[in-house]
């Protein structure tokens, strides 16, 4: 699903006036390169069997009917498509 929002870029003007604003605030430290290079990754951790991301197509009652049973639908069909797969119901 794409976002309707517009990205606005700042002008050159103002990306001079803030990062001058950045450089004036006490609270604000940059890092040296050597600094930079030893910051580690934060988020999730890498999934040992990452999910794969599809296009397909789905008659509109099966959507609607794991879609309402609320948030989280997506995993549900998920798991419910494992069962028949693990099942050797293919």
């Amino acid at each position: 699903m794409s976002s309707k929002r517009k990205l606005i870029v700042p002008t050159p003007e103002e990306d001079v006036a803030i990062n001058r604003g950045i450089a004036a605030d006490p609270d604000t430290y940059e890092l040296g390169v050597e600094e930079f290079k030893q910051l580690k990754r934060v988020g999730r951790p890498r999934l040992d069997n990452p999910k794969v991301a599809v296009t397909i197509r789905y008659d509109q009652k099966v959507i609607d009917a794991f879609k309402a049973g609320g948030p989280g639908w997506q995993t549900r069909m998920n798991d419910a498509l494992k069962k028949v797969v693990e099942g050797g119901r293919v």
